[in-house]
């Protein structure tokens, strides 16, 4: 019952958090504007894979000996500065190459193959995975609805659901909503200028992961 008191206040929290700018909005945006709703979906799908893994690590007590060691965060936040700063690159790289490119298909005329959903599907999982802010902020955020009395990890893998849930249907909609302008995105001017402005972003995400501290 004290968890049902709490859950109006979680849901407000999870939702503004989904809200928030990061690497998972930079990536769900780049990858709906240039490949459609379908293209974004994997990505969506990913990371909230993720989410939920370091959630179920922060109700085991894993998360708490992430936050704790200092190697283990460094290396963490070193994988996590790697990963961003390699797709910002590759955004980049994309741009440059697509110079003179012919416009690209619709989102709803587009199908992405097997391997290159399980590659967004992973590049997703990756950046959630080894982003170290997830676990301190698991490690700080559930405790606040997880009676310590109680089951633990169980009520933390249901609230967790009920995030990941929430995050997934916001993320879907606002990958939808970009996903309707697709055939302006794919536009060869336009979408040289986006893949610049995403790898600035994840180029910047990356270098503010490196130099982060807790």
């Amino acid at each position: 019952m004290e968890v049902l008191a709490w859950l109006p206040a979680f849901l407000v929290a999870v939702l503004l958090m989904a809200a928030t700018p990061g690497p998972a909005m930079a990536l769900i945006l780049r990858r709906a504007a240039l490949r459609g709703l379908r293209g974004a979906v994997p990505t969506v799908l990913g990371l909230e894979l993720g989410l939920y893994l370091w959630a179920l690590a922060a109700g085991a007590g894993l998360a708490a000996l992430v936050a704790a060691s200092e190697v283990a965060y460094l290396v963490l936040r070193v994988v996590g500065a790697g990963v961003l700063l390699y797709l910002g690159l590759r955004a980049w790289r994309a741009a440059w190459r697509d110079r003179g490119s012919a416009p690209a298909a619709g989102p709803e005329e587009f199908r992405l193959p097997r391997r290159g959903w399980w590659a967004a599907f992973g590049e997703g999982l990756l950046v959630q995975l080894a982003n170290p802010k997830a676990a301190v902020f698991m490690l700080a955020f559930y405790p606040q609805f997880v009676p310590a009395d109680g089951p633990v990890l169980a009520t933390t893998a249901v609230l967790a659901l009920l995030q990941v849930v929430v995050e997934t249907g916001l993320y879907l909609a606002l990958a939808a909503a970009v996903a309707r302008a697709g055939r302006w995105f794919r536009r060869p001017r336009v979408r040289r200028r986006l893949e610049a402005a995403s790898g600035t972003v994840l180029v910047a995400l990356g270098l503010r992961v490196a130099v982060s501290s807790r």
